[in-house]
């Protein structure tokens, strides 16, 4: 049977064949197929019907309230991410530098764009969106065409006859091949495959061929929507990484706000212990004379001399706390990070590292009450609910969750894929005849046919998945909701501690005005002998306690309504600070 049908190509070559009319449509149909299975499978991304790595318009993600943009061109920008801009680098020329002391005034705006500029741990943050981007990147690849090329050699002894016949063949495919979102598989390829058999008379050694191939799932497989969860999901972790750098963001920002403060705190302490340690020593040197003169006894130096010590004991706290809080904010804004000039030595890293800790911020700010007052609180609950990095990575989460269950569905369905393949084939005695062969010819081949398979015991597997993808699915949307109680008691309870404070802030003052008036009635009194040093002393410490608690009053409610502005997701906003 295999003699006669080579003979009878054998004879076709000959000019033996009759090329009938229907033929030539059938090639003519056959060669507009294969040149568009060419253009489709050399698309350069995804989805058919898009852009080049563009989800369809039907399968774009909604913007949330927080982005401004979609996750497609989310994942483009952290793509195209220019870090060097970004992460630590040495001071700008802009930025304050210190002097030749090393101290170093910074008002709270510097102190903030110097810890966005320099901050490491900012640094390393912003690498999240990258690594993100480039997992994105990797779920659009999955549908790119991919150009294959195989070749292959082998030699073949059987009986023939009363002898043995040997045969040594070589075959070369080359060809493009694609997946698409659709569910379908292309593939469209040329061969050639040339044989050398003894005992053989005829002389078509040569075969080459061109085939399409082409496999579309009908059931499994075969949603658009199911196949492209990946890349969407993807695309939302991208989005989930650029709110998790916003929050992380406005954390750094209150961190330094609070620093900076604490700095501006520690120095107003500072300065009140020394003030009150020079009255103190006054106080003290009063008494002494007193003593000399005889109008006083004795006994009153004892409690002048334990105030003074006392107050000398509050300046050493005092000045620690400063020191203390100097350091806090250094490590926060980072000055003069190490590692900033590129082909630096590592000994003058350490160098630039040890000289960080040297530096003296100087904070140029003074407590003062801002005139900034909290909003009614409804508006800042509404404000914490559009606002909120965490509320957004949330809500993002669960369309992640709900994709998972879109795929997961269409896997419980059986496998149903249907094939065709079409092809030519031309036979000749030369590698190069054989191509022209193919294309006069008239012979074909082709083929078409359904494939079916289904677990014979219940798809239970993709089952379990299904139940584990909706289990998770529900515990996302119970997390946003329990998440969306505790932003909403986070809010309230910092409005109501700025609430306090700020009515705190008239209360010590007029508490210090009264303090100030019972000292003086007890130096009246000392002076004319109706008092002790004691009770001047007790007056004494009463108005230092007064003048501290005002500036920490002062202090803790511009503390506060940062709290409350970062709680609320507004306080980058606030601040004019944009993330991108």
């Amino acid at each position: 049977m295999l003699y006669r049908e080579k003979r009878q190509r054998a004879d076709s070559l000959q000019g033996m064949r009759t090329k009938e009319p229907h033929r030539k449509s059938y090639w003519a149909a056959l060669l507009v197929v294969l040149l568009a299975g060419l253009a489709v499978a050399a698309l350069p991304a995804g989805v058919v019907a898009s852009e080049a790595g563009e989800l369809p318009p039907d399968l774009v993600m909604p913007e949330t309230p927080e982005a401004a943009a979609s996750a497609r061109e989310a994942a483009t920008a952290a793509r195209r991410l220019d870090l060097e801009r970004y992460l630590p680098r040495s001071a700008a020329d802009q930025f304050p530098r210190p002097d030749e002391q090393g101290r170093l005034e910074l008002s709270v705006e510097e102190a903030v764009v110097m810890a966005l500029a320099n901050n490491r741990s900012l640094g390393i943050q912003l690498y999240r969106p990258l690594i993100s981007g480039t997992f994105a990147e990797q779920e659009r690849a999955v549908f790119d065409p991919t150009l294959f090329a195989e070749a292959s050699a082998g030699r073949e002894k059987i009986p023939f006859g009363d002898d043995y016949r040997r045969t040594e063949t070589e075959n070369y495919r080359l060809g493009v091949e694609q997946e698409l979102a659709t569910g379908t598989a292309l593939e469209l390829a040329l061969e050639q495959r040339r044989s050398d058999a003894e005992n053989t008379p005829d002389g078509l050694h040569h075969r080459a061929g061109a085939s399409l191939s082409l496999t579309q799932a009908l059931l499994r497989g075969g949603s658009r929507e199911a196949n492209l969860v990946g890349v969407r999901q993807a695309d939302l972790e991208v989005l989930v990484s650029l709110y998790e750098l916003r929050g992380f963001t406005q954390s750094l920002v209150a961190e330094v706000e609070r620093a900076y403060w604490e700095l501006v705190l520690a120095e107003s302490r500072i300065a009140i212990y020394r003030q009150s340690l020079a009255v103190a020593q006054s106080q003290l040197q009063d008494v002494l004379r007193r003593i000399e003169v005889g109008t006083v006894a004795a006994v009153e130096r004892a409690a002048a001399e334990a105030e003074l010590a006392f107050r000398r004991q509050s300046l050493i706290d005092g000045e620690s706390s400063r020191d203390q809080a100097r350091l806090e904010l250094l490590n926060l804004v980072n000055p003069a990070p190490a590692g900033s000039t590129a082909g630096m030595a590592q000994q003058r890293r350490y160098a630039e590292m040890a000289e960080i800790w040297t530096l003296q911020p100087v904070p140029r700010e003074t407590p003062y009450v801002p005139q900034t007052a909290p909003d009614p609180v409804l508006e800042h609950v509404a404000l914490s609910r559009q606002m909120r990095p965490d509320l957004g990575e949330a809500r993002l989460r669960l369309e992640q969750g709900e994709l998972e269950v879109v795929q997961t569905r269409n896997g419980l369905l059986p496998r149903l894929d249907l094939f065709i393949t079409l092809g030519k084939t031309g036979y000749a005695d030369s590698f190069g005849r054989s191509f022209r062969e193919l294309i006069d010819d008239s012979t074909y081949a082709g083929s078409a046919g359904l494939r079916f398979s289904l677990p014979l015991r219940g798809n239970r597997a993709a089952a379990a998945v299904d139940a584990r993808a909706r289990a998770s699915r529900n515990q996302a949307e119970a997390s946003l909701g329990n998440l969306s109680q505790l932003v909403e008691l986070d809010v309230r309870k910092a409005h109501l501690e700025a609430h306090r404070t700020r009515t705190q802030i008239d209360a010590s003052a007029e508490r210090r005005r009264l303090q100030e008036e019972v000292l003086r009635v007890e130096e009246v009194k000392f002076e004319v002998g109706r008092s002790t040093a004691l009770n001047v002393a007790r007056a004494q410490r009463d108005l230092l306690e007064s003048q501290l608690a005002e500036v920490d009053a002062k202090v803790a409610y511009r503390l506060a309504l940062t709290e409350l502005y970062r709680l609320d997701g507004s306080l980058l906003a606030r601040r004019q600070i944009t993330t991108r």
